[in-house]
């Protein structure tokens, strides 16, 4: 099974009332990790890359080939699409050419008219593809690949100027933030998301930063219309925690522990269980 578009599926994660996991990528590990976690949950994903990772690892190009040739390798008979996250007006039409099935451009630091026009650019550039879009009002608090935002709360009004030019889910800033929530986080804002649902017509929205949010909170968000949760910050925790024990407690110093197959092996093991977890709170497991 190749790479999908994720119109379908965040449109029956809408129907069903449940949220697809949209999991960040890194590298390799990271991306068989994800799969393995949602083949065994028979959970449709979104696989992500920030332009950023997906240039650590060697490009657009090699991404494609990488999740092609692993959903292939691995037998993986769950829907998988391919998605940019937070893309660039060229990034994103740089991942509609090479093979991406999903981009997000993310135009929320343009005033709402130069959002507007690159918006709709993209979404008729993608949509001739078979690609699904994502746009973004409002910024997401924190930084993100190096792109900081205060959070502001996205305009009810303005998303839906943006939705109404055909996007296939839309990214709305309502109190969340990328990476670690300090402890004094306010919480979402669900009555700014009710507002933002009833202005764009019942269309899938996006909660980004879901990192760390109260699986209660998750859980609210979606039955308000949510049908995409973005993953990052949460696999990396879990990871380095492992990966520390282990150092930690020597294993890289017993035997061979220090070949990278055993040195990554207790941070993959993290990533997968976590990711499993987060299937199951999304409610996005057995949907496949």
């Amino acid at each position: 099974m190749a790479i999908v578009s994720a119109t379908e599926m965040v449109n029956k994660a809408l129907e069903g009332h449940y949220a697809i996991p949209a999991f960040n990528t890194n590298n390799l590990e990271w991306t068989k990790c994800i799969l393995t976690a949602v083949e065994e949950t028979k959970t449709p994903v979104m696989i992500q890359t920030s332009e950023g990772a997906a240039k650590y690892m060697g490009g657009y190009k090699l991404v494609v080939d990488m999740v092609n040739d692993l959903i292939d390798s691995m037998g993986i008979t769950v829907p998988v699409a391919l998605h940019l996250d937070h893309g660039t007006f060229e990034g994103a039409k740089k991942c509609i050419e090479v093979g991406y099935s999903s981009v997000m451009f993310d135009g929320s630091h343009f005033g709402i008219e130069e959002n507007i026009e690159k918006s709709k650019e993209i979404i008729a550039l993608a949509h001739s593809k078979g690609v699904s879009v994502e746009c973004e009002v409002g910024g997401i608090g924190g930084v993100e690949d190096g792109v900081a935002s205060a959070g502001e709360l996205a305009d009810p009004a303005e998303c839906k100027l943006i939705a109404d030019l055909g996007v296939d889910f839309l990214a709305a800033g309502i109190g969340n933030i990328h990476g670690k929530y300090p402890a004094d986080w306010a919480g979402l804002n669900f009555d700014r998301l009710a507002e933002i649902k009833a202005a764009i017509g019942g269309k899938p929205m996006v909660l980004h930063g879901g990192s760390g949010i109260p699986f209660e909170q998750t859980k609210k968000a979606v039955g308000l219309g949510v049908s995409k949760i973005n993953i990052n910050t949460e696999l990396q925790l879990v990871f380095a925690a492992a990966t520390r024990k282990y150092i930690e407690d020597g294993k890289d110093l017993e035997g061979k522990g220090y070949d990278p197959r055993k040195l990554l092996k207790p941070g993959s093991d993290a990533i997968i269980a976590k990711a499993k977890e987060l299937c199951e709170a999304f409610e996005a497991a057995g949907k496949a």
